[in-house]
């Protein structure tokens, strides 16, 4: 039986680009975005991979990646399902602000902590921890069910809420995954056990 997940974060977004908070702020790609997507989905049509069910978040930038993937490997008509819990990182009242004006009001150490810390929120916000206490249940009850009864899962989501992911299936610790950073647009191909582990992980660039 194959168990394959395969998580990619959403292409280059707007806010991305102007180096804003973002968070749950809907933001559309911008062209190199787009452009990172197809690419995803060129690789995973390189590597012969099909899907049975694909998971994204409510937010546009998650959503088309997906759509951009999926017309490239010939399933635009995958099922498909669409839950806030894999949203990315709410930022609270950071969301909008430019980084580097951030880090002129409040100091780079102060930026830097609310930003790769494990559990200290931005005001307002989540910390990755509070991120991880609504992706982790979703996936557990969601997720990881179908992908262990065989059907192949794509999960098309957010910076934040799959290193919340990548933390428990790559087996980190929390001062381990601060230091992580996902690429946009990078499809990560993972193969489990059939008691739930990692097998095996490929990050497909090029």
């Amino acid at each position: 039986m194959e168990r394959l997940l395969v998580l990619v974060r959403h292409g280059q977004s707007e806010w991305n680009l102007k180096n804003l908070f973002t968070g749950w702020k809907d933001v559309p790609l911008t062209d190199k975005g787009v452009a990172e997507a197809i690419n995803a989905g060129d690789l995973l049509k390189r590597e012969g991979l099909q899907f049975d069910l694909a998971y994204t978040s409510k937010l546009e930038r998650a959503q088309k990646t997906l759509d951009h993937i999926l017309e490239g490997i010939g399933q635009s008509d995958l099922e498909r399902i669409e839950d806030e819990a894999i949203n990315e990182r709410d930022y609270g009242d950071l969301v909008g602000l430019n980084k580097d004006d951030a880090r002129v009001k409040w100091g780079d150490e102060q930026v830097h902590i609310w930003r790769r810390s494990y559990d200290i929120p931005p005001p307002g916000g989540e910390s990755l921890k509070d991120t991880a206490a609504r992706v982790l249940p979703y996936y557990l009850t969601r997720i990881l069910p179908d992908v262990m009864s065989g059907k192949r899962v794509i999960v098309s989501a957010h910076g934040n809420s799959l290193r919340a992911l990548v933390m428990v299936l790559d087996n980190l610790g929390r001062d381990e995954i601060t230091s992580v950073n996902l690429g946009t647009g990078v499809p990560m191909v993972y193969r489990l056990g059939a008691d739930t582990r990692v097998i095996s992980k490929d990050i497909l660039e090029g």
